[in-house]
C-alpha cells in the first residue's frame, strides 16, 4: 500500500497546510509541483444519468418517515470510516437507516429532512469531488487520487433523485438550526456534537424504532434483492462443496475463503461472519474462528450469506456430510431437524403469530428428544413447559431478515416477536440440535454432533416462498447434490 504523499489527517490547504506523513520519503512539495498538479486534467463530469433502480422506493420510504414526524427536522447519517489499525480503515458500510432512505452508500454522508408546509424537503449532504486547485485531490488521504473518483453533487442528484449539498457545510447549519430535531445516533460523532443541545435520547430512539419497524414489510425492490442474495449464496455453497477435499487438506479457513470469494464477486461482501464449523465446532453457535480441521466422516455446518451491492443479505445454513454421506446417527439427527424445519416453514403464513413457526419447530424437536430417551419419562408437554429441550436446541428458531442479518432489531416487541405476519415479511426458519462434546447427559456417540438447517422465507398473500430453495434440504437430496458437484 503506497504511503508517500498521504497525510496524517484529511485537512485541506484552505484550512491549514496538509501534513505529510511522518517518515514519508518526500521531504516536501515544491511550488512548481504544486502548480503543475493543478492543471492538465480532463473534464470527467457525467451527464444525463438515470436514477438508481430503487429511487422511487426510497422516495416512498422518506414519505412515510415524513408523515410520522411532521414539523420536525430529521437527520440520518451514513457514518464515517473506522480505524482498523494506525492509518488503515475498515471497509466502509453505510448505516442501514441511511442506505434504506437514500440508496446511497458513501461515507460521511447525511440525509436531512427539513420540515416544510406540513411535509419535509429532503437534502442529501455528501463529500463533493476533490478540489484540484488546492491540491486536495492528491494530498488529502481521502482525495480522489488515493481512493478513487466520487460522484459530483450534480451527478448524485440525478442518481438519487434528491437535492445534494456539500456535507462540510452541514455541522454549522445544524448548530444554528431551531425547532425540534431527531437523529439516528451511533454513526457520526460530528453530527451528534452539532446537535448536542437540540436532541434527546428518548426522541432519537423513537426515530430509530420507527425506521426499524418500517423494514418489517419489504417492498418489491427489497424482495428482489433478497432473492438475489439467496441465489448468490446458493452458488457460494456449491463452490464450497466442490473444494471440500482442499479444505480437508488445510482447514475451515479454506471454506471461509471460498465462500468469501463468491460474496465479493456476486455481491458487496458477506452479510455477517461466516460460520464454517466442522466436526464438534458445529455445536458452537457462532463459530467464526474457522481455524479447525475438516475431517471425512464428520459434519460441516456452514452458515453464510452473500450481501448484495445494495446491502441486502441472505442467511442460510446447511449441515453437510464432509465425505458426502451421512452416517446412520448423523442422518437420524439431521432428519429430526429437517422435520422440525418443515413444521416451522408450514407455520409461516399471513395472519399467523410470529412465534408460531418457533413453537411448531420446538415441538418437533422436543418430541424427538423424548423419543430418543434423553429426557427420562417426561412428557413432551412438560418438556416444553419447562423449556428442557433448550439444552440441545439452544436458540430461537428464526429472526427478521433484510439489510441487516438480524433486521428490524430495534422494533418494539409488540411489533416483532409478539406481532402478526403479513405479506412482505421475510424471516429465517433455522431449528437446530447441538450435542456438546462434553455433554455427559447424552450417549457418547451423540457428542460433538451439531445440525442446523436454515432458509429464508418470504410471507406471501397465500402462504410463503422459500427464497433459498435452490439448495437441497432433505438428507438424500443433499447427498445426491454433493455427489453431482464433486463429479
Amino acid at each position: 500500500m503506497s504511503e508517500e504523499l498521504a497525510p496524517e489527517t484529511p485537512e485541506t490547504a484552505e484550512t491549514e497546510p496538509i501534513k505529510q506523513r511522518k517518515n514519508g520519503l518526500y521531504p516536501g512539495i515544491s511550488d512548481e509541483l504544486a502548480e503543475n498538479m493543478k492543471s492538465g486534467w480532463a473534464d470527467t463530469e457525467l451527464h444525463g444519468l438515470e436514477p438508481i433502480a430503487q429511487a422511487s422506493y426510497t422516495a416512498a420510504r422518506r414519505a412515510a418517515l415524513s408523515a410520522r414526524f411532521p414539523g420536525e427536522r430529521l437527520v440520518v447519517p451514513a457514518g464515517n470510516l473506522k480505524t482498523r489499525s494506525n492509518d488503515t480503515e475498515y471497509a466502509f458500510r453505510a448505516s442501514t437507516e441511511y442506505a434504506y432512505l437514500t440508496g446511497d452508500l458513501t461515507q460521511d454522508s447525511v440525509l436531512v429532512l427539513e420540515p416544510v408546509d406540513g411535509g419535509h424537503e429532503a437534502t442529501v449532504y455528501l463529500v463533493p469531488r476533490s478540489d484540484r486547485e488546492n491540491g486536495e485531490f492528491w494530498l488529502d488521504g481521502q482525495g480522489e487520487l488515493w481512493v478513487g473518483r466520487r460522484n459530483s453533487l450534480t451527478e448524485a442528484e440525478q442518481l438519487l433523485g434528491i437535492p445534494a449539498k456539500d456535507v462540510r457545510e452541514l455541522p454549522a447549519a445544524l448548530a444554528e438550526a431551531t425547532g425540534p430535531v431527531r437523529t439516528v445516533r451511533g454513526h457520526d460523532a460530528g453530527i451528534e456534537t452539532a446537535l448536542t443541545d437540540k436532541v434527546t435520547a428518548e426522541r432519537d430512539e423513537e426515530l430509530r424504532v420507527f425506521l426499524s419497524e418500517a423494514r418489517l414489510v419489504k417492498d418489491a425492490f427489497e424482495v428482489a434483492e433478497l432473492q438475489r442474495a439467496c441465489d448468490a449464496t446458493a452458488r457460494g455453497f456449491e463452490d464450497v462443496v466442490k473444494v471440500l477435499d482442499r479444505a480437508e487438506a488445510t482447514s475451515e479457513r479454506y471454506i471461509e475463503g471460498t465462500f468469501f470469494l463468491r460474496a465479493r464477486v456476486d455481491g458487496n461482501d458477506i452479510g455477517y461472519g461466516s460460520i464454517c464449523a466442522a466436526g464438534p465446532h458445529a455445536t458452537t453457535l457462532h463459530w467464526v474462528r474457522n481455524d479447525g480441521a475438516v475431517r471425512s466422516g464428520e459434519l460441516l455446518l456452514l452458515d453464510a450469506g452473500v450481501e448484495t451491492t445494495e446491502l441486502y443479505t441472505a442467511d442460510v445454513t446447511r449441515t453437510l456430510p464432509i465425505n458426502g454421506t451421512f452416517s446412520p446417527l448423523q442422518r437420524k439427527i439431521y432428519d429430526a431437524v429437517y422435520e422440525a424445519q418443515e413444521a416451522g416453514i408450514a407455520a409461516v403464513k399471513p395472519g399467523a403469530a410470529f412465534r408460531d413457526f418457533h413453537d411448531a419447530a420446538q415441538r418437533v424437536l422436543a418430541e424427538k428428544l423424548v423419543e430418543w430417551g434423553l429426557l427420562g419419562d417426561l412428557s413432551v408437554e412438560k418438556v416444553l413447559e419447562l423449556g428442557l429441550q433448550r439444552r440441545w436446541t439452544l436458540h430461537g428458531t428464526g429472526h427478521m431478515l433484510g439489510m441487516d442479518v438480524h433486521d428490524c432489531a430495534a422494533a418494539r416487541t409488540e411489533s416483532y416477536v409478539n406481532g402478526t405476519l403479513e405479506p412482505g415479511v421475510c424471516l429465517t426458519v433455522e431449528p437446530g440440535l447441538y450435542f456438546q462434546a462434553d455433554d455427559l447427559t447424552v450417549p457418547e456417540e451423540y457428542r460433538g454432533i451439531g445440525v442446523r438447517i436454515e432458509d429464508d422465507i418470504l410471507v406471501t398473500e397465500d402462504g410463503n416462498r422459500n427464497l433459498s430453495a435452490a439448495l437441497p434440504r432433505r438428507a438424500d437430496e443433499v447427498e445426491a447434490w454433493m455427489a453431482g458437484l464433486k463429479g
